[in-house]
């Protein structure tokens, strides 16, 4: 059994590290700071989530299982929350918008005229 849990374990290693890649390689082809921060968001989520999973099925404990379990929640939430927040701050500052982006939402902040004055 012990086997078995430490192969699977290695598959999960392999597959978070393979979202890494995949993340890197997005980073770096992806034409803008929204789709960058999907890929961002997405390697910070799954890739964590797998690796955190693999380490636990190698190394399988009552207190390793609950600390991964709190890593990958908070990881989970934390990652939505910072991808959000480098998204909206894209938006604040004005960075255009690909061509063909539908950004009828978000017109009010992306138009300087529309922003709430600060007293």
């Amino acid at each position: 059994m012990t086997t078995v849990l430490e192969v699977l374990g290695q598959i999960f290693l392999l597959a978070g590290a393979l979202v890494f890649i995949l993340a890197a390689i997005g980073l770096i082809s992806l034409f803008d700071p929204y789709t960058r921060t999907s890929a961002v968001a997405t390697a910070a989520g799954i890739g964590v989530s797998f690796i955190v999973v693999g380490v636990v099925l190698i190394d399988p404990s009552v207190s390793n299982t609950i600390k991964g379990v709190l890593a990958i929640g908070l990881q989970l939430v934390t990652s939505a929350v910072g991808s959000m927040a480098i998204a909206r701050g894209a938006v604040l500052t004005g960075h255009e918008f690909e061509p063909g982006t539908d950004a009828t939402e978000l017109h009010e902040l992306h138009d300087p005229d529309q922003l709430p004055k600060s007293p």
